[in-house]
């Protein structure tokens, strides 16, 4: 294996990553100044702004906003600039066709202002420079005087066939034969790790009144470009006016980011468990004694998974898909901490998967022997609300209860909904058959003095309350009746158990 292919192999999935639960995009905007909100304090601060571009109205900044996207929070964003403003948020421009909204500016009222193009795109795990010189020689287009004040701009291909700008040198005045300043650029912004997306450059006269007449463009690879110096970077650059030759020196400088963020709702803190492990153990804890055999399958969601990174949205924590069952409270507990060494955690967040999944096995056992309580610990974001909705309604009519459990500061208004004691559930305008969910957010149960026993204790009370009537509310439906249980040293008459029928405890 080559450096490049190895390269390739580091960038296309981290499982360290997956103690960060967040994934840095790279937004491309075509404003000036962007401002985001505090999750607490709601209020906007500047984030950053874009160069200034004068004498265009398409302007195409160089300068990109490198946001954390915390797919599981509402993260607020304000555009702003001297004709208007828009508000958006991090996750409607991701969730977007191509991860590319266009918004009307919102400026002088009843005129318009323009639009703008924001686009999004998730930065890999590479973290590798690249120095890079060109020069070019012979160029064609001469002013009066015989000479040029080129410069170059460099832009990474999309997807959906569109070019994203990454690099733009600097001019080079009064020369046909320029020679421009060697640069250094994170490989990622060139290619994001991949090494054969095509890379197009394209080259410009400056003129004096600060617009540029184009002269040419050639494409080439961030792999090609790696060979430096020789025959195979010698580009022949097509334009209007002829074509110039143009020469490319590589050289890369490595370096590893620490994965451990204490900020992170799954830091493994040695001294304490994080907000996930508590409330996990306190609810669990008291559902597992109406379990028999204390053997939880234990699933994950939002994660790319090894070896390929593909993502899933209910895999199991203890990587064993033919058996994703754990041993009590502490096997799941175990599970947890060992798939955040191993998965790189990752959005959307969907929960239809695992609803639908344990709906399944609901679906096949109605006869009242057993009840299904599904327990999702979310951290408040949910990318197929729809999906979720249909798919709880259809539980609905099932022997299974959700409890939800909300950790951290998010805004948790969709998990409310979800929770239908207000406003019954509904989808594609059927009404759930009765209320299966529980919403509670963790946060309102951390106790001040730091006596977690005593705020645990009231978490699960409050989690488990409405278990008992949304199981006899099933049981009654259907006319289900408790099994009669013979009394003490008395052998049941066999003549009469097939007139009885069971619930679990």
């Amino acid at each position: 294996m080559d450096k490049l292919d190895s390269m390739a192999a580091v960038c296309d999935f981290d499982p360290i990553a997956g103690k960060i639960p967040a994934t840095k995009v790279e937004i491309t905007v075509s404003l000036v100044v962007l401002y985001t909100q505090g999750v607490e304090t709601k209020q906007w601060r500047e984030f950053g702004r874009t160069e200034v571009i004068d004498n265009t109205l398409d302007p195409d900044f160089v300068r990109k906003y490198i946001l954390d996207y915390f797919f599981e929070e509402k993260q607020n964003l304000r555009f702003d600039d001297f004709l208007g403003q828009v508000f958006c948020t991090l996750g409607e421009i991701v969730g977007s066709p191509a991860s590319r909204l266009e918004k009307p500016l919102g400026g002088i009222l009843g005129k318009k202002c323009g639009s703008i193009i924001l686009s999004a795109e998730e930065l890999g795990n590479c973290r590798e420079v690249a120095t890079m010189q060109f020069c070019a020689h012979k160029l064609d287009k001469k002013d009066f005087f015989g000479k040029s004040d080129p410069f170059m701009v460099f832009y990474r291909s999309n997807e959906d066939g569109t070019f994203t700008i990454c690099h733009k040198t600097e001019v080079v005045k009064n020369t046909l034969n320029p020679v421009w300043q060697a640069i250094s650029i994170p490989v990622r912004a060139l290619c994001n790790g991949d090494f054969d997306r095509t890379i197009k450059a394209e080259v410009y006269d400056w003129d004096r009144d600060g617009s540029h007449d184009f002269i040419g463009e050639f494409t080439t690879s961030f792999r090609d470009l790696s060979r430096g110096q020789s025959q195979f970077n010698v580009y022949e650059v097509s334009g209007e006016e002829g074509r110039v030759g143009g020469r490319a020196l590589t050289q890369f400088v490595s370096q590893r980011r620490n994965p451990s963020q204490s900020t992170s709702l799954h830091y493994m803190n040695p001294y304490q468990m994080n907000a996930y492990a508590m409330a996990l153990k306190a609810v669990g804890e008291i559902i597992q004694d109406y379990d028999s055999d204390k053997m939880f399958p234990a699933l994950g969601f939002g994660a790319k998974l090894p070896p390929d990174g593909q993502v899933s949205h209910e895999f199991p924590l203890n990587g064993n898909i033919e058996n994703p069952y754990c041993n009590g409270m502490e096997g799941i507990l175990e599970a947890y901490h060992q798939s955040l060494k191993t998965v790189q955690l990752y959005g959307p967040t969907n929960f239809a998967p695992v609803v639908n999944h344990v709906a399944k096995y609901a679906a096949a056992v109605q006869d009242g022997s057993q009840y299904f309580v599904l327990l999702i610990i979310t951290d408040g974001v949910i990318s197929d609300m729809a999906q979720t909705k249909e798919a709880i309604v259809n539980a609905a009519k099932l022997p299974m209860s959700i409890i939800i459990v909300g950790v951290g500061q998010a805004e948790f208004d969709a998990m409310v909904e979800l929770d239908g004691d207000d406003i019954r559930i509904s989808s594609r305008g059927k009404l759930a058959e009765r209320d299966i969910v529980q919403f509670v957010p963790f946060r309102d149960y951390m106790d001040r003095t730091g006596n977690h026993v005593l705020s645990m204790a009231r978490l699960a009370k409050d989690v488990l309350a409405e278990i008992p009537e949304q199981l006899i509310l099933y049981m009654k439906s259907r006319g289900i009746k408790p099994c009669l249980l013979p009394p003490l040293n008395e052998e049941p008459d066999p003549e009469d158990q097939d007139l009885t029928q069971t619930t679990p405890v």
